[in-house]
């Protein structure tokens, strides 16, 4: 077993032992956008990414106003929504693929669920849970820190 696996396994125990998530819940090779539940590669579950900036909370996205952009399908809850994130993706799109930004700090990469969620200087950021979203919160800047300097070494694991 290689150091890179050795390590996701332990990370995955390490997490399911904190209680946050099981381990069968810790990603490697998947997408560099968070497709997992979802269907057909949608993206972040298929919630309209703009809507947490214009309506400050997770609104259901709908397959007749989808935008493919990394790979994956983006799903909004209007036309208006889809094209201010077609002419600005990176302005709407979620920090760390869509993934757990706490988990991305703690260096593993972990599904999200769409209530728990963060706006930090114009940056959406997803979390686990509410209960995690919260300890993100407790120190944002240093977990922003931490999943920005891990972030590079997740990407290329699931670039490839």
């Amino acid at each position: 077993m290689n150091i890179g696996r050795k390590f996701a396994v332990a990370a995955a125990f390490a997490i399911a032992l904190m209680g946050q998530a099981s381990a069968d819940e810790v990603l490697y090779g998947k997408t560099l956008v968070n497709t997992l539940y979802s269907d057909e590669g949608v993206a972040i579950r298929g919630y309209d990414p703009v809507a947490y900036f214009t309506e400050g909370k997770p609104v259901k996205g709908s397959k007749e106003h989808h935008f493919d952009y990394k790979g994956a399908t983006w799903v909004f809850a209007s036309a208006h929504n889809r094209d201010l994130f077609a002419a600005h993706p990176e302005k709407y799109e979620p920090a760390y693929g869509g993934y757990c930004a706490f988990g991305a700090g703690n260096g593993y990469l972990v599904k999200t669920e769409p209530e728990a969620f963060t706006i930090v200087d114009g940056k959406l950021y997803l979390n686990y849970n509410v209960d995690v979203s919260k300890k993100f919160n407790a120190d944002l800047h240093g977990r922003i820190a931490l999943a920005e300097k891990n972030w590079p070494e997740l990407k290329a694991k699931v670039s490839h």
